[in-house]
Order: C-alpha cells, then sequence, then structure tokens
C-alpha cells in the first residue's frame, strides 16, 4: 500500500459495491477505510472484507472517518443528496451511474462541487476498457474510413421482480436508464455530442412497472447514426457488445476478444483481451485520485457525467411521445478545469 493513498469510503453496500472491494486492493493510490449502508449486514460483510469500518449511515461514517474521497452506490434517487453532503463536508466524490434521475439534480451535484473546488465524477467503466480505449484509438487513426454507424447491445436474461432497479421511484426508470446510461456514454466516447434520440419498447416479458426491453436510436451531431438493444428479458448471445462500421472498415469490442478489419482485407486483426470488469473498475479508481492530486483530467468530467443525464431524459421522451427528440443542447457547459484543486501535497 502506498503511504500516500487516499482514504476512501463506499456508499452502499450492494452488488456493485464489491466488485469496488476488489478493485481497491488492486489500487495503490486508493485505500478503502470504511463502508456504510442502512443495512448493517451489507455493510458488516464487505467491511470486513476490506478490513475497515463500517457504519449504518453515512452521516456516522462521515463523522468518525476523516475521508479524502466516496464511491456512492445506493439507489440512483438518493445520489444527489449523498453526493451534495460530501462535497459541502470537503470530500471528493465519484457517484456510480445512472448518475442522477433528472436533469435539476444533476446540475444540483456539479454546481456544488464547482463552488466547493471538490472533484465529482461519474462512474463509467467501459471508458476504462481496455479494448474500448484502443478502439477509439482506430477509430480516430482513419484507417477505417469515415464512419458511418455505430451499434451496441448490452442485454441479458435477469429477473427484475425485487430489484429497485424496476422501482421508478429510486431508479428512475428501467433498462433505458439502466444499461441505457453505458450505451450513451459509450455513444458520446466515440462519436461526439448527441442530436437527437428514439426510443422503441418491447413487450414486457416480467410485467414490470418500467420497461425490460428497448431499441435506442440516436443520431450524432456529426450525422453518424447509432443504435443500442437494451434489455433483461433477453440475450442476444453476442460475442461483441460494440461494432463500428466505416466507410472502409470494421471495428468489433467483444467481451472475450476485440477485432476489426479493413475493407481492403479479408482478415480481421485482433487486438486487446476482452472486459476485464475489476480491471476497469481499478483504473477508474486511479484516474480519480490523480485528478484529486491535480495529476490527470478526470477522464468522465462533469459534463459527461449531465450530458448523460440530459440524453436519458431525452430517450424517456422520445419514448412517450414515440417521436425523434432533440436533446438539449446547452451553453452554460461545466468545464472540468474550473473544478481543479490544489495538489495534495500532505497526503
Amino acid at each position: 500500500m502506498n503511504d500516500n493513498a487516499l482514504k476512501f469510503g463506499i456508499v452502499g453496500a450492494g452488488g456493485i459495491a464489491q466488485t469496488y472491494g476488489v478493485a481497491f486492493t488492486e489500487c495503490q493510490d486508493a485505500q478503502l477505510v470504511a463502508v456504510a449502508d442502512v443495512r448493517s449486514e451489507a455493510a458488516l460483510a464487505l467491511a470486513e472484507a476490506a478490513g475497515c469500518a463500517h457504519f449504518p449511515s453515512h452521516e456516522a461514517m462521515a463523522n468518525a472517518v476523516a475521508l479524502d474521497a466516496v464511491v456512492i452506490c445506493t439507489p440512483p434517487a438518493t445520489h444527489d443528496d449523498a453526493a451534495v453532503y460530501f462535497l459541502e463536508r470537503g470530500v471528493h466524490v465519484l457517484c456510480e451511474k445512472p448518475f442522477s434521475i433528472d436533469v435539476d439534480r444533476a446540475k444540483r451535484m456539479i454546481d456544488t462541487a464547482r463552488r466547493t473546488r471538490m472533484r465529482l465524477t461519474m462512474a463509467s467503466k467501459f471508458r476504462f476498457v481496455e479494448d474500448v480505449i484502443r478502439a477509439r484509438g482506430i477509430v480516430a487513426s482513419g484507417i477505417l474510413g469515415e464512419i458511418v454507424l455505430f451499434e451496441n447491445a448490452f442485454t441479458t436474461r435477469v429477473d427484475m421482480s425485487s430489484r429497485w432497479n424496476s422501482n421508478p421511484t429510486v431508479s428512475g426508470g428501467g433498462v433505458l436508464i439502466d444499461n441505457g446510461t453505458h450505451a450513451v456514454d459509450l455513444m458520446r466516447y466515440f462519436l461526439g455530442p448527441l442530436a437527437e434520440v428514439q426510443v422503441i419498447e418491447g413487450k414486457r416479458i416480467q410485467r414490470l412497472l418500467v420497461e425490460d426491453t428497448v431499441r435506442l436510436f440516436a443520431r450524432s451531431v456529426s450525422g453518424i447514426l447509432a443504435s443500442s438493444d437494451l434489455s433483461w428479458s433477453i440475450d442476444k448471445e453476442l460475442d461483441s457488445y460494440l461494432m463500428i462500421y466505416g466507410s472502409r472498415g470494421t471495428v468489433s469490442v467483444g467481451w472475450q476478444e476485440s477485432k476489426y478489419r479493413q475493407s481492403s482485407s479479408r482478415e480481421w486483426i485482433g487486438f486487446g483481451k476482452g472486459y476485464d470488469k475489476v480491471q476497469a473498475f481499478r483504473r477508474q479508481l486511479e484516474n480519480f485520485c490523480r485528478a484529486i492530486r491535480g495529476e490527470d483530467k478526470l477522464v468522465v468530467t462533469p459534463d459527461d457525467a449531465l450530458a448523460s443525464v440530459e440524453v436519458v431524459a431525452a430517450a424517456y421522451n422520445a419514448l412517450r411521445r414515440s417521436q425523434w427528440v432533440a436533446v438539449n443542447q446547452r451553453r452554460d457547459t461545466v468545464q472540468e478545469d474550473t473544478l481543479s484543486v490544489p495538489l495534495l501535497a500532505a497526503l
């Protein structure tokens, strides 16, 4: 362990927090020192595995432990209150996706970070997957020609009947805000700002209060068409979760392997080793720590976080209206540099 490792707390000890627990053991820049959850047994279990303290609430944790940063892993409806609480106390915040259930709450979080000059980022694990990063480099190199079409699929069969993700009061929606937040951020990562969206809902197999299967369409500001299949009720059983088609070639990013092929060749060229979840979480933590110390810029800026919320909001509007809906084009964008903080030389 690095003697200068930043001290982290985790708020919420559910499934996603378990992956963070493992990632912390592989991250030299961060140390997990406390876990908070209203479910005492969940907090205790994660804390015992990490060898750290546990608390029944994030307030109790903040009052008992000196923290540099927190990872918020609670349901989305609670994100803004928890984030603002810690930002006001001078604690940096890495907030799990979906960043917020609406635009106003997202802006509240970002305005607080700007005013307190604390770091705030949205967790977006796919931006830290090595194959995704390399695929973006391949696209940017121009060897695939002009990009024409982007396709993505996040589909798997999972019973959502008793999970908070299907309770719109706490989740903000269904699969569209849940899996769709990843899809939207990947679209923006490769294609830039999105101009308009359309969503078509499939049959509700699980009889939930929210959508469990949708097809999301988007068009980037530069005119590139994108689509994403999102479902909790089917598994498309695809080897790849991301396909990008250019005028002179194609790149495929997969769960086990990734590859690209130029149209002038019959051969696919492999790269990367597929999706490594823990590695992505570790790299996310490392980037956040470097940004806190002023050694690097955030990979996922507050602007990115707000844009993701805006696109998802437009997508739900499109779903209700069954037509294309323009994404709000903001004029008061939040620049990551305005949230800079001095080096934490004392750490």
